[in-house]
């Protein structure tokens, strides 16, 4: 292909401990013990940032995988022994000068003003570089770890999120920009008349505010989402700055961004206060047949008994008593409405693949994109998803970590560059400055 006449697009690295295909803790170019292992993640966001990566990003959960039997989750390093990702993001903003730092923290569990106030701590320490990744928790064992015994309802957990967010951008707010005089002659630390008292009485929370930190260096730091049901693509055209989407076709993601920045309007947004984001997991080399070789070699370490629970955890059944050889059976879950859950199975049915066939579809990609070829073939997929719209950029994910993340940017980030879809250089200082986003006005403007 040519190169792009959109220009450059958007493109963050998501960090998974030692790689997001399911058997990357086996290979030998994976870090074992990467999820508490803090210069494993320092070299990693420094060999990101050489990249000149928009931003790292960092997924969370509260709880252990659901009501996986301990025997099996012992053969798998995913969501059991890894940082708290504000805290990581602390450290790595030392760690670093100019890339992004996005982290997951859940609405279902948490409070707003704890979460104002981290997140606005992390965009002072990094100079403007935080994001908040909103979620409601998709784990529902995480209730039990906060006094409930159920989680929260579907519907329920983005009508509490949708009021979360709120407050979080109120408390934001609290300060003027120019709020604090340190005047040490006058004897005046701040201007009282350009403090706020959010007072916010709500549905969900009473918080009376004002936050105790100064407003953040970006006014908020980014807000990112990845809804993919109907009222999650509402959350998100309400509040996300940033969409991470699991789609897995050009047709579908053509759709899900139209459908999702269409919906802006209605809450007086505009579609340029957006960046959509596909995730995509990427196996190259310098031929298809050397790319299909890289992606073989890890298929061959998955361990059946870890594939099919996978399967069964993003589906939220339990697949224990079937067979990997035979269909996925029709039974009710309490995901069936979330949009994971949906294109999961119609790609089974459409296919009509076992479930040995649909974990090894997706073990390389935790479910979303999986891109398998040579340099130029990724590189091309990647310029028509985003030349025709399907998405502003990607969140790559490399399959392992760090053999995988050294790959992709000594080899696909150069094809790209030179393309002139991704930078060579940064052009500014803070997280919106790389994703081209507006430095929002106070409320109290």
């Amino acid at each position: 292909m040519v190169a792009s006449k959109r220009g450059p697009m958007n493109l963050g690295v998501f960090f998974k401990n030692t790689g997001h295909h399911i058997a990357a803790w086996r290979h030998p170019g994976a870090q074992p013990d990467a999820g508490i292992n803090i210069r494993h993640y320092a070299d990693c966001a420094r060999i990101s940032e050489r990249a000149c990566f928009d931003f790292l990003f960092f997924a969370d959960a509260a709880a252990v995988r659901e009501k996986v039997p301990y025997d099996i989750l012992a053969r798998s390093s995913q969501f059991t022994a890894y940082f708290e990702p504000t805290t990581l993001l602390s450290a790595l903003a030392m760690a670093t000068e100019r890339i992004g730092l996005v982290a997951t923290a859940t609405t279902s569990y948490n409070e707003p003003y704890h979460v104002a106030r981290k997140f606005a701590s992390i965009d002072h320490i990094s100079g403007g570089r935080a994001g908040w990744n909103v979620v409601t928790s998709g784990n529902a064992s995480e209730a039990q770890n906060f006094g409930r015994d159920t989680h929260y309802g579907h519907d329920a957990r983005y009508q509490r999120a949708h009021e979360f967010v709120d407050v979080v951008k109120g408390l934001w707010d609290s300060w003027d920009d120019d709020a604090f005089l340190y005047d040490q002659e006058a004897g005046f630390f701040f201007d009282h008349r350009k403090l706020h008292v959010l007072d916010h009485a709500g549905e969900h929370f009473n918080v009376k505010g004002p936050l105790n930190i100064a407003r953040p260096p970006q006014g908020h730091p980014v807000i990112f989402q990845a809804g993919t049901s109907d009222v999650g693509r509402d959350l998100a055209a309400a509040t996300a700055e940033g969409v991470f989407t699991s789609e897995l076709t050009l047709e579908s993601s053509i759709a899900y961004y139209r459908d999702v920045k269409g919906r802006m309007a209605k809450y007086g947004r505009s579609p340029d206060q957006m960046r959509i984001l596909p995730g995509c997991t990427v196996f190259c080399g310098r031929t298809e047949a050397e790319a299909k070789e890289r992606y073989e070699y890890l298929q061959s370490l998955i361990d059946p008994v870890v594939g099919r629970e996978y399967i069964g955890t993003l589906l939220g059944m339990d697949l224990s008593d079937c067979p990997l050889d035979g269909p996925l059976p029709d039974r009710p879950s309490p995901r069936s409405e979330m949009g994971t859950f949906k294109s999961i199975v119609a790609l089974a049915k459409s296919e009509g693949l076992s479930i040995r066939q649909l974990y090894s579809r997706l073990a390389g990609s935790h479910g979303k994109l999986c891109l398998i070829g040579s340099v130029a073939q990724v590189a091309d997929t990647m310029q028509q998803w985003f030349e025709e719209e399907a998405c502003d950029g990607f969140i790559l994910q490399p399959s392992t970590m760090p053999e995988d993340l050294v790959h992709l940017t000594e080899t696909l980030i150069p094809e790209l560059q030179a393309r002139g879809l991704h930078r060579t250089a940064y052009r500014g200082d803070t997280l919106r400055d790389h994703l081209g986003l507006e430095r929002p006005e106070s409320r109290y403007e």
